[in-house]
């Protein structure tokens, strides 16, 4: 056997507790520190935040199919993001489209709609959330054109002692182009020149001008061509004088009708001529307006009629309108009979007087078309028993005509069973 060896001493080390427990609440608050700063980076990492983009983004105009027009107004959205913090900080306003979508618009071409308003941002990481208005309102129109006169117009009176000529210009007519419903509203196409301070004879280059009704500029039509030339001569007074235009009637309207009005456009013109031939001017007459056998208002476009040695510095012809109406007036039916109305089967009647004397009121021409037979008179007698009743008389006249008088107007009914 082998004898045992020597034993081996082992030390046992001893943890230090003091040394731990040493500047221990400064040690906490780094650990806490730490842990709080981990758990910040942690969320960051992973967090998303909704903002609203500082500024408003314009709506683009989208591509449109040849010979329309997108008519409305597109206008600027605000924008709502979501993303990362980080993310969200890079984002410009270069990264952000807003446009609709032509396929919509076209589908209903001509109307109105409130067409959606598609966002898109170039930034990885970051989402359109919403666009406020979220559509805008707009509409495709057909691109039409027109051809209309060109009409001087003066801004100002010419110099003292001078009348306007009668204008030129040049072109005589242009063609206006646009949207359809905005050409619908040009009722003229005016060339407007201003006059100087001396008498000379105006000639200037201006701008066509396409107007409403009221005068006022329609927006988004064009002339073409734009420009136009207005010559204008201007005459002395000495030799020129405005006179009142007057009427002429030919013929009588048809029966029963009167002539209630007669007016002239224009109510005066200005023509020029020897002093001594304008001084016996008074009037200028129209050619004759036939009226024979008028039964409605009518208006024509007639000639002057020009003394020898005058001219006129305005259109030769002027409008008549002569207003036709009806006379009024009374018919007398004498000899109305009074019926009754609502007898029993089992009951005869007796009515004293049998008839009345109706006056009827309206157009002539109308009441010359009635017959005796249209106008009627009727008592009613429904449920009455046999007996003797003064009873009020109804009339009924033709649609177009008034009852004037009634005589008498109650009757006695005489009933009897049979």
């Amino acid at each position: 056997m082998r004898a045992p060896g020597p034993f081996r001493t082992v030390t046992h080390r001893r943890l230090n507790w003091r040394g731990l427990a040493q500047d221990l609440p400064l040690k906490l608050v780094a650990l806490s520190v730490a842990l709080l700063l981990w758990v910040t980076v942690a969320q960051a990492a992973v967090r998303e935040d909704t903002v609203d983009f500082a500024g408003r983004i314009a709506v683009e105009r989208p591509e449109i199919p040849d010979g329309f027009v997108l008519r409305g107004q597109l206008g600027d959205v605000a924008v709502r993001l979501r993303g990362t913090p980080a993310a969200l900080s890079r984002v410009s306003s270069e990264d952000i489209r807003a446009t609709i979508e032509p396929s919509i618009i076209a589908a209903a071409r001509g109307e109105q709609q409130d067409a959606p308003v598609r966002v898109t941002v170039a930034r990885e990481g970051v989402q359109v959330v919403a666009a406020d208005p979220a559509t805008v309102a707009v509409r495709l129109e057909r691109i039409i054109s027109r051809t209309l006169a060109v009409q001087p117009r003066f801004a100002n009176e010419p110099p003292s002692g001078f009348v306007p000529g009668e204008a030129a210009v040049g072109p005589p007519e242009v063609t206006v182009t646009g949207p359809e419903s905005a050409v619908a509203l040009v009722t003229a196409v005016f060339a407007t020149v201003r006059f100087g301070d001396v008498g000379l004879d105006l000639t200037q280059t201006v701008q066509a001008m396409a107007v409403d009704k009221a005068g006022a500029p329609v927006e988004g039509v064009q002339a073409e061509p734009a420009a136009i030339q207005v010559r204008v001569p201007l005459l002395p007074t000495s030799t020129t004088r405005t006179v009142p235009v007057l009427f002429a009637l030919r013929g009588a309207v048809a029966s029963g009708y009167w002539v209630s009005r007669v007016t002239t456009d224009p109510v005066a013109v200005t023509v020029r001529g020897e002093p001594g031939v304008l001084g016996r001017l008074e009037r200028l007459e129209t050619v004759a307006v036939d009226v024979t056998r008028l039964t409605a208002s009518r208006s024509v476009r007639v000639p002057l009629v020009l003394p020898a040695g005058i001219a006129p510095l305005e259109p030769t012809e002027a409008t008549v309108t002569v207003t036709v109406v009806a006379l009024t007036g009374t018919r007398p039916f004498p000899l109305v009979a009074v019926q009754a109305v609502g007898l029993a089967a089992t009951q005869a009647a007796s009515i004293e007087p049998r008839t009345i004397e109706v006056l009827v009121a309206g157009q002539v021409p109308t009441l010359a078309t009635f017959t005796a037979d249209q106008v009627s008179a009727s008592v009613d007698v429904t449920g009455r028993a046999a007996g003797t009743y003064e009873l009020d008389v109804a009339v009924r006249v033709p649609q177009g005509a008034t009852i004037q008088g009634v005589q008498p107007t109650r009757v006695r009914v005489t009933i009897t069973n049979r």
